[in-house]
């Protein structure tokens, strides 16, 4: 019998989630039919409509519902970030898979956590690193494995959007230390993601952390401090690279960027998430007239696009990544141990990373890793 699925919160991120399960055994005709099962969301009511309009055969308030019902076999975890590891453990104690968004959690404590239960269990757990998922980002991969741009011996990472540029928007749970560090937590582990796979592991790094407002207002007249750091900076060390990050929560005209540039001793590759379906190669053993960086555009030959659309050019957007992660999701469910994920194992050295950073922005010092 096909999968069943259960929801955990069906705000964006559960959106995107139900859309995923919803498309997948369309765009990759080996799948088979995912069951929609149960959604659970803050009250009975919000639940039963989101059940209805997302197409899951029921609703419920109680989110815990979902982990002693047999017809659910997956549950994908799409709540606030501070109840992922509860939601996780629970989920993976239960028997149940787990593909549960990012950041794995708010503590390193907790990520540990989550590691170690997915490991007790023979359950997958993945995390929703969707970005890996670009065929223009695993062509990037395929061309550095090949050796195309020599070794790679620096790589730069910004992530910048500008939802919170804004100093008279009201203050969220965004600007709540209960939610994480800020842009390190909330956005570098999108661009940590792709580092690890496309370069590998960050041994050592030196941060800063800082905010650009002190305070916004609740209400007219009447200001709370802002707890969390909308911007974020580091320097890092890999076995064989140096490296920049830059992130910023309140960049205003950055809409959805995410930039790489990876530098080798033969060329360089560049990438900007706000043209998704670009890559730009450089390679230094093209006869010197010919020499310059050249645009490669999403294309069948690139995997998995083939999957969605036949011809070049086309473009793919952000909810296809999640419905091609949802695809890899389904192959490690079914035993490939090379399906394109980030499971909890690698998603807790992504915490260590930003964890490391935070200690080092509070200490002023390189922290190894």
């Amino acid at each position: 019998m096909a999968l069943g699925v259960g929801l955990i919160g069906s705000g964006y991120m559960g959106k995107c989630h139900a859309m995923a399960w919803t498309s997948v055994a369309t765009v990759f005709g080996h799948v088979e039919r995912p069951r929609l099962m149960t959604l659970a969301d803050a009250t009975e009511e919000l639940a039963t409509r989101q059940a209805s309009t997302l197409g899951f055969a029921h609703g419920t308030g109680n989110w815990r519902d979902l982990l002693q019902d047999p017809t659910i076999d997956v549950i994908s975890i799409a709540a606030p970030n501070p109840y992922h590891a509860e939601m996780a453990i629970a989920a993976l104690e239960a028997g149940k898979h787990v593909w549960c968004e990012k950041p794995m959690a708010t503590s390193l404590e907790d990520a540990r956590r989550m590691q170690h239960a997915a490991a007790r269990s023979d359950r997958v757990a993945i995390l929703g690193y969707n970005y890996i998922q670009n065929p223009m980002i695993r062509l990037a991969s395929q061309l550095i494995a090949q050796g195309r741009i020599g070794v790679v011996n620096h790589i730069r990472l910004e992530m910048d959007e500008d939802f919170m540029a804004d100093p008279d928007q009201v203050f969220s749970w965004k600007s709540e230390k209960a939610f994480g560090y800020g842009a390190l937590d909330d956005f570098a582990v999108h661009p940590l993601s792709l580092l690890l796979v496309l370069h590998g592991k960050i041994i050592a790094v030196v941060a800063d952390m800082t905010k650009p407002y002190q305070a916004r207002p609740v209400k007219v007249g009447e200001m709370r401090d802002v707890e969390t750091h909308d911007i974020a900076q580091a320097l890092f060390r890999t076995a064989d690279a140096s490296g920049v990050l830059m992130v910023n929560r309140s960049a205003w005209g950055r809409k959805g960027r995410i930039a790489l540039q990876i530098f080798g001793s033969k060329g360089a590759i560049l990438f900007d998430q706000e043209r998704m379906n670009e890559l730009q190669l450089y390679t230094s053993e093209d006869p010197a007239p010919l020499q310059g960086f050249r645009t490669l555009l999403a294309a069948p030959a690139h995997p998995p696009y083939r999957d969605f659309i036949p011809a070049p050019g086309h473009g793919l957007g952000f909810n296809e990544l999640k419905v091609a992660e949802c695809n890899e999701l389904l192959k490690a469910i079914n035993g490939d141990s090379d399906a394109h994920v980030i499971n909890f194992e690698l998603g807790l050295q992504i915490e260590q990373v930003v964890h490391a950073m935070a200690q080092s922005a509070q200490t002023r010092s390189w922290v190894e890793i």
